[in-house]
């Protein structure tokens, strides 16, 4: 069937061999920390709630970072420099292959602040969360990010916006509003499609994406190693790792 899939379903388990992707279709693919993962970098959420040892609130909050500026740079130089070492792996390049075939008809959201989707080849995409590799006025000065890869061994080495104001993280701290929602409301009205890839299901606006697709009529399936806390709100659901499922999964057409 045009459009549909070519799987064997289970409850618990599917078998899915391929998604055709039709001519007409738009595909929306929202990607997690899963997809990180199988390239090496930590989730930063353990078990026990701490990121890499730090709480939550010591490092990714507007309050943490009025408090300890300097601790909010180390924790994010840490995660640039494990960042640096990291290499896209087949899920990465499986996705900007896809966008390859589809052009204007594919579009990738991110919660990943890294930057391997764009060194696998993808560039369409927004980074909902931020990027680790770009810094940003901490006044909101109406400046555009400035790329910015160092590594701070100290907040005296952190640079400043050309107002003045320290350059923070462009990351979007917890209680802050993620970026570029208008785009990734528009592009999930026109998806037929939607691929949620390495997500657990309990971050929103993000968890919230499937239900909205669902409502516009799109097909959803979920990929990962296991089933989201959203799983009801999916049509498919593959189990397993991202890197071993994307590849030569989409069967796609030319419009």
């Amino acid at each position: 069937m045009e459009g549909g899939f070519d799987f064997a379903y289970e409850q618990t388990h599917q078998t899915m061999k391929t998604i055709s992707v039709a001519a007409g279709d738009r595909v929306f693919v929202l990607t997690g920390a899963g997809i990180s993962a199988e390239s090496g970098l930590a989730t930063f959420r353990a078990s026990d709630g701490l990121w890499a040892g730090h709480r939550i609130e010591d490092v990714c909050t507007p309050d943490a970072w009025h408090r300890n500026p300097a601790l909010v740079w180390e924790f994010y130089s840490q995660r640039r420099a494990q960042g640096a070492k990291a290499e896209p792996n087949p899920a990465h390049i499986a996705l900007a292959e896809l966008e390859a075939n589809l052009g204007e008809r594919f579009f990738l959201c991110t919660q990943n602040v890294d930057d391997l989707h764009e060194r696998a080849g993808s560039a369409r995409l927004v980074h909902m969360h931020g990027e680790l590799a770009k810094s940003r006025c901490e006044d909101e000065c109406g400046r555009a990010p400035v790329e910015d890869r160092a590594i701070y061994a100290s907040l005296d080495e952190v640079g400043r916006c050309a107002c003045g104001a320290r350059l923070r993280p462009h990351i979007v701290f917890f209680g802050e509003i993620p970026l570029d929602m208008n785009r990734i409301e528009r592009e999930i009205a026109k998806a037929t499609l939607m691929v949620v890839v390495g997500t657990s299901g309990s971050v929103y606006p993000a968890a919230n994406f499937v239900n909205w697709a669902r409502q516009g009529g799109a097909r959803t399936v979920y990929i990962g190693p296991e089933r989201p806390l959203n799983a009801a709100a999916f049509t498919n659901i593959v189990e397993g790792k991202a890197g071993e499922v994307l590849p030569g999964l989409f069967e796609a057409g030319r419009s």
